[in-house]
Formats: structure tokens, sequence, C-alpha cells
């Protein structure tokens, strides 16, 4: 069975109130962190601000919404890892996989959610934008329309399809080329 780290323990967070009503933000209390496979430390510093899992809104009928099941540790130091522009996002979304998996999903929902942090990287990269406020790009409110919409969601069951089935400890770079079929990263 592979090592996929570990957390520092329960992350201290609060709620914090948005004054334009989208009250999903809270702020690190305490100094929380993932160890990866290979020791490297992942940091989500008190002050830190989080907003859950970064898989764009339409795919959340799919894998889940922020902040629910067992990546929501692994939620908050891929926050935190995304903002810090020092940090490669693939490096990053690597990390959350792993996360995923120390924090109790199981294989195959971990293979899902990884996909859908890939596809927030290339939607980050990809859409129009024109079409994306800072707040889409940030996956906080919907897509302005629903063609974006339907192309991610059905690009995502393609890949889900093929992640299905495969062996537990499925390497990640046969989990990339899968998802790299479907968008360029």
């Amino acid at each position: 069975m592979t090592n996929h780290g570990y957390f520092s323990g329960n992350p201290k967070t609060e709620w914090l109130v948005d004054a334009n009503g989208n009250d999903r933000d809270m702020q690190v209390i305490e100094n929380f962190w993932f160890i990866d496979p290979e020791e490297k430390t992942w940091p989500a510093p008190a002050g830190s601000i989080i907003n859950g899992a970064s898989i764009p809104r339409p795919l959340w009928p799919l894998v889940g919404s922020p902040y629910t099941d067992d990546y929501r540790r692994a939620s908050i130091v891929h926050d935190v890892a995304c903002d810090d522009p020092k940090v490669d996002r693939k490096d990053a979304d690597k990390m959350f996989f792993h996360a995923c998996r120390a924090g109790g999903c199981s294989p195959l929902q971990a293979r899902w959610l990884y996909a859908g942090v890939r596809i927030g990287a290339w939607a980050n990269a990809s859409l129009p934008k024109a079409s994306l406020t800072k707040e889409t790009l940030l996956f906080r409110v919907p897509f302005k329309t629903s063609s974006e919409e339907q192309l991610l969601q059905e690009k995502f069951h393609a890949i889900a399809f093929e992640l299905t089935g495969l062996p537990d400890e499925l390497p990640i770079e046969a989990i990339d080329a899968i998802i790299n079929k479907h968008f360029k990263l």
C-alpha cells in the first residue's frame, strides 16, 4: 500500500461573512499542513483565506461541493498552494490527489477529484476571459453560459468513465494521460 502522506491534525477554521452574500470563505486560525509522500510540507498558515476545493461549480453535482466529504482537509492545503505564485498548479493538484487519499478518499474518488481540479486548472487557462469574472475564475459563482458548464460536465463524464475500474494504485501519470486526452494541460 502506498503512503500518501499525512496531515498535522484537524484544521481550525472560522467562517467569514462576505458583504456580497457569498459566505463560502473561511480563515485558517491555527497553522495546518500536509506532508506529501516525498516529505514536502504544504502549509496552510494561520490567517490563510480558503474557499473549498478548486473544482468548477458545474462539476459539484458529480464529485461533491466544497467542505464536504473526506477531501475537506485536502482542499485547505490545495487552496493555499493554488494562491501561492511560487507553486506550480500541477504540483498543487498532485499534492491534492495524495491529500485526498490521506484524508480517507477511496482511490476512485481521489482520481475523480484530481480530474476535477485539473479541469479547474484547464478552465482557468483556457476558457474565454471575457466570459469569466474574477469570481468565476475562483469558481465562487456559476459559469455565465450553459455551454461552458455542459462542456466541462461532458468531458468530466468521459474521464470519470475511463478512470472507473482501474487498479487502486494507478500511477498519477496514467491518470494524467487519461485527463490529457480530453483537456490539453
